[in-house]
């Protein structure tokens, strides 16, 4: 038997993670389980020796995956085996990812591959807020150079609490729900969402988080410590020209640092950019072969002027790209109803970034069925983000969704999905297509998606809209946080941290920084100057669109609801669904029926309130009591000797006695009455052992008065 190394990580309230090492997947570079209760995640990361040439770039790849084996459960589909990753896994995939990649050396660029299994689960530990720590544990036993360790909590506040690495029970309650990512000294990462927080709370659960993150780095080193894998290994991915970098910077820095402040739109901004760099490539290689000029190395080292000329022009002269001052917000327009075909619809303009949204309406049967390993639900708001590649003028496929794609979709939904009504009939779908984009489009999305929902009449509980800051920094601690950063400001920046909200409180977050250091004193001035940029961009939406219309498009679905007993679905469904299929068919509706409790919920929709009432109606009748004295208007069903029974209900008749049916004696049923009559009857009775009704016409009908008797 193997021995493995562990380390053991007590979070304080009688839970203990565990990292184990030495057992599993040993011919990886690194390898670790991590334990919490019956969750085990095993994280292998494996790196190339040697750079692939020409690689300029950290080519990082991490792979999250649960197995359905896990918890005991076959995966669903023909195949019966895991398939593609599931949205859920992609997310975690990402939120890993971004607190790994700003801590590789810059100078590192072998193809690194970090995987991540879920091998054991239950339904109440949340696998995803230790996957950051499991790839973080495989790298220190490493010999990969990295400048580790990171780990990741889930941090939720419940009932006023603030809980590191909540259950899932707890989850449930919760107001407030962020996972951050951090190193000993730093935050890198956060995402999450909230029930309109402040901006204060928000950074005190991340200082709880933080805290709970260096008790956990500090496990890793000791575990380093314990493997004897502190020695990193040696390499050599770049060959670098210091002369030739002096000389790239000192003939092409002014020309940039003009180009910088100038102001100019994207495009002619990237062109007269290029120029500069071509310009200096003929001026200086005019006699030279292609094979001759360093091509690669001039890029590179061009970048970096690009880089450190618009840095340098915000600190100093607080000048950005576009000219606009730090806390300046793009010039915005807005529009809805642009569309006649979809149920609600938006445009937002914001800059060069635009998005063009739509809301969809449907009923039950359009709920999304999520089906993944730890998660059988469904999900009645959709919210998805579509990025093509015109939005930036990119001439190239577009090749299905891409995990950016499904990141910035979620980061949407996140900051929406809590002030739609929480007893809404509909199933919601929010389209947002990126029609033009400089920055800031999953912001776009949600100002959109905002406009979209009002526009289609859907109640929200109040409107939301969202900004993303950046931040420019420099090794004198001076500072600058920009308000609704560019694409090259997001790029060229320290931080990209996007922020929604209503006017009341934060509703969603999503923060990545790429230096060290960064001190709570920015993050505060940062969420403070979002907050100032929210509300302008509230204010520019509400000149559009104030509040949700009052009704739903002409073309929209209705929907209404019913409450029934439990023991009358069946009634309502009939054997084989022959009733509810029957009412379907002669309303034009559809309904779904749901348990909920001790009661039946049933929706019923349909284009016109006419096929609505009809199906409810009968719906009604179907459930309705008999009650004795009332009065109905029935069908004659069928005749016999003694009289005629009548349908007074769906699926309830009664026996219409022949001395019920006229004052007179009669001598036939058919005198009267035949198959398939309209008949206004009143019950008049129930038998108390076989629940059969007796029905009465006559008693509806003027007595005739009596005969005098003869004399």
């Amino acid at each position: 038997m193997i021995t493995p190394i562990e380390k053991t990580i007590d979070l304080g309230d009688g839970r203990s993670i565990t990292i184990e090492t030495g057992k599993l997947a040993k011919q990886a570079d690194g390898s670790v389980v991590v334990k919490m209760n019956n969750t085990y995640l095993l994280a292998t990361v494996v790196s190339a020796k040697d750079a692939v040439p020409g690689t300029d770039f950290m080519p990082l790849s991490v792979e999250y995956r649960e197995k359905f084996s896990a918890i005991g459960r076959f995966p669903g589909g023909f195949m019966k085996r895991e398939a593609r990753p599931s949205d859920n896994e992609i997310l975690v995939c990402r939120l890993v990812d971004r607190a790994l990649r700003p801590l590789f050396p810059e100078d590192y660029h072998a193809e690194t591959f970090v995987t991540i299994n879920l091998i054991s689960g239950d339904k109440e530990d949340l696998p995803d807020a230790l996957a950051g720590l499991a790839a973080s544990a495989a790298l220190a036993v490493s010999d990969i150079p990295f400048n580790g360790p990171i780990s990741e909590v889930r941090v939720a506040r419940v009932n006023g609490e603030l809980v590191v690495n909540p259950t899932r029970t707890q989850m449930a309650n919760a107001d407030m729900e962020l996972v951050v990512g951090a190193t000993m000294e730093n935050i890198l990462m956060v995402e999450g969402e909230m029930d309109e927080v402040s901006e204060q709370e928000m950074l005190e659960a991340m200082k709880v988080a933080h805290d709970a993150i260096k008790v956990q780095c500090q496990a890793q080193i000791e575990l380093a410590e314990m493997v004897g894998s502190t020695e990193k290994r040696a390499y050599c991915h770049e060959e670098n020209d210091e002369e030739l970098r002096a000389h790239i910077k000192a003939a092409t820095y002014d020309k940039v640092y003009e180009v910088a402040k100038a102001g100019l739109p994207k495009h002619e901004r990237a062109d007269r950019f290029a120029a500069i760099k071509e310009e200096y490539v003929a001026a200086n290689y005019a006699e030279a072969e292609d094979g001759d000029i360093p091509t690669e190395l001039i890029g590179k080292y061009y970048h970096d002027v690009e880089k450190d000329a618009v840095r340098r022009c915000v600190l100093d002269e607080r000048v950005r790209l576009d000219g606009r001052k730090t806390d300046e917000i793009r010039p915005i327009w807005s529009e809805v109803d642009y569309l006649p075909g979809p149920h609600g619809s938006s445009i937002f303009t914001r800059g060069e970034t635009q998005s063009l949204s739509t809301v969809t309406l449907g009923t039950k049967l359009d709920e999304k069925i999520v089906d993944d390993v730890l998660n059988k639900t469904i999900e009645r708001f959709l919210l998805h983000y579509n990025f093509p590649p015109f939005s930036t003028g990119d001439a190239r496929a577009s090749r299905g969704t891409s995990r950016r794609e499904i990141g910035h979709g979620n980061l949407a939904f996140r900051a929406l999905k809590r002030m739609l009504p929480k007893d809404y009939p509909y199933t919601v779908r929010i389209m947002s297509d990126i029609l033009e984009s400089n920055g800031s489009s999953s912001m776009a999305t949600v100002c959109a998606g905002t406009l979209a929902l009002m526009d289609a009449g859907v109640p929200i509980k109040k409107p939301v809209t969202g900004i993303a800051m950046g931040l420019i920094t420099d090794e004198d601690k001076n500072f600058a946080v920009l308000s609704d950063i560019l694409g090259d400001e997001d790029h060229l920046g320290d931080m990209d941290f996007k922020v929604t909200g209503t006017r009341d409180g934060i509703t969603a977050t999503q923060m990545d920084i790429k230096v060290d250091g960064l001190s709570y004193e920015v993050l505060e001035k940062a969420l403070l100057q979002a907050r100032d940029g929210r509300l302008h961009i509230m204010d520019k939406i509400m000149e559009t669109m104030s509040e949700p219309r009052e009704d739903l498009k002409p073309h929209a679905p209705r929907i209404e609801t019913i409450t029934i007993p439990k023991d009358m679905i069946g009634a309502v469904i009939g054997p084989g669904g022959k009733i509810i299929q029957e009412i379907q068919a002669s309303t034009e509706s559809t309904i779904t029926i749901e348990e909920d409790g001790n009661v039946g919920k049933v929706c019923v929709s349909a284009d016109n309130a006419a096929s609505i009432n009809a199906a409810m109606a009968k719906i009604k009748g179907i459930v309705a009591v008999p009650e004795i004295g009332e009065i109905y208007q029935g069908k004659v069903k069928s005749i016999v000797p003694f009289g005629a029974f009548v349908e007074v209900l769906p699926g309830k008749d009664g026996l219409l006695h022949i001395s019920e049916i006229e004052w007179k004696r009669l001598e036939k049923v058919e005198d009267v009455l035949k198959e398939g009559d309209e008949v206004e009857v009143k019950l008049i009775e129930i038998d108390q052992r076989s629940g059969k009704l007796k029905l009465s016409r006559k008693a509806l009908l003027p007595r005739p008065e009596r005969k005098p008797k003869k004399e």
